[in-house]
């Protein structure tokens, strides 16, 4: 017993040495997606305000493919240090682990630490598609079934479930057309090679302002300052409730020493209550949100169950 408790000790006082030397250098962040999408944005101006609090860098290590799953993956696979970090999202750990197999779990895989955002998104087409709204875009598409089509970001990606859930309830018969981010399937979109997507407000907001897009709607329950006079769907398209965000938070691999992550949740706490940080939130439309470590956790147990019936009730199945 004595030894037992030695044991303990020894095992205590290593973790607490561990955290006290943290971080002794540079950290990364995996982003299981291309530059300039949404998880991207957000990891990016998030890890730069707490690497000058923590005074080493942390680089973004962007890993697209596979709707999310190839950087999740590399991401679970980590050594359990505290210098691996994943910018996590809806697509890869709440809706991919209920459509398909997949390389990790996200409940077991991951230490999470805290949210760093929720993400509003937007419906988007071409200027020159000929649709001026929603109700519009709804007419056209549902009269000439299997003639348009639709992008996303990546099969199993939120930008495809949400967009099959708009659909669901317009009744619309429309081809997916999955890209590896959202770079290129808002380029095809711009150049009228796909009729429309619904994507994260951080992705379109540029473009539209610009011209380069039109937007018809937007998928939360209020409208956004960072458009506003782009109306709600459940405005816009007659769906009444219709609220659909996605969260973005930064994970550990599982078992990362529990004062490392505690640390880190402060950091991301103290972050996102800059002002620089929120200001430029507010101007691509991203909302900052933090949480401690538990309350991520049982956020992603939440929305695993939400997701899970969106998918049964509107028969979402992957493409083959």
């Amino acid at each position: 017993m004595t030894r037992l408790f030695a044991a303990l000790a020894a095992a205590l006082l290593a973790g607490s040495a561990v955290a006290q030397q943290y971080p002794s250098k540079p950290l990364r962040v995996i982003v299981p997606w291309p530059p300039g999408q949404a998880t991207d944005l957000a990891a990016r101006l998030v890890a730069q305000k707490v690497s000058e609090s923590i005074g080493q860098p942390i680089v973004a290590d962007n890993r697209p493919g596979a709707g999310g799953i190839i950087g999740t993956e590399a991401a679970a696979k980590s050594a359990p240090d505290g210098y691996t970090l994943l910018a996590g999202s809806s697509g890869p750990l709440s809706i991919n682990p209920l459509l398909q197999k997949t390389p990790y779990d996200p409940e077991k895989s991951f230490a999470p630490i805290s949210l760093i955002a929720t993400v509003p998104y937007v419906l988007v087409t071409a200027p020159s598609f000929p649709a001026s709204s929603a109700r519009e875009l709804i007419a056209l598409v549902r009269a000439n079934p299997g003639k348009y089509a639709f992008a996303s970001s990546g099969t199993g990606a939120t930008t495809h479930l949400i967009t099959e859930v708009f659909n669901s309830r317009a009744n619309l018969q429309a081809t997916h057309v999955p890209y590896k981010g959202s770079g290129p399937s808002l380029t095809d979109v711009m150049g009228g090679q796909v009729a429309y997507t619904i994507e994260t407000m951080a992705a379109v907001v540029s473009n539209v302002r610009a011209g380069r897009l039109k937007a018809l709607a937007i998928t939360s329950a209020q409208r956004n300052a960072a458009l506003p006079d782009v109306p709600t769907v459940a405005e816009a398209a007659d769906m009444p409730g219709f609220n659909m965000i996605a969260w973005i938070g930064y994970l550990a691999p599982a078992g990362t020493p529990r004062e490392i992550v505690d640390r880190l949740a402060g950091e991301v706490q103290k972050a996102l209550a800059s002002p620089d940080v929120r200001e430029r939130y507010a101007t691509l439309g991203l909302n900052p949100n933090s949480t401690t470590p538990d309350d991520l956790a049982k956020l992603m147990r939440d929305e695993a169950v939400r997701y899970a019936d969106i998918i049964k009730r509107a028969s979402i199945r992957l493409e083959q």
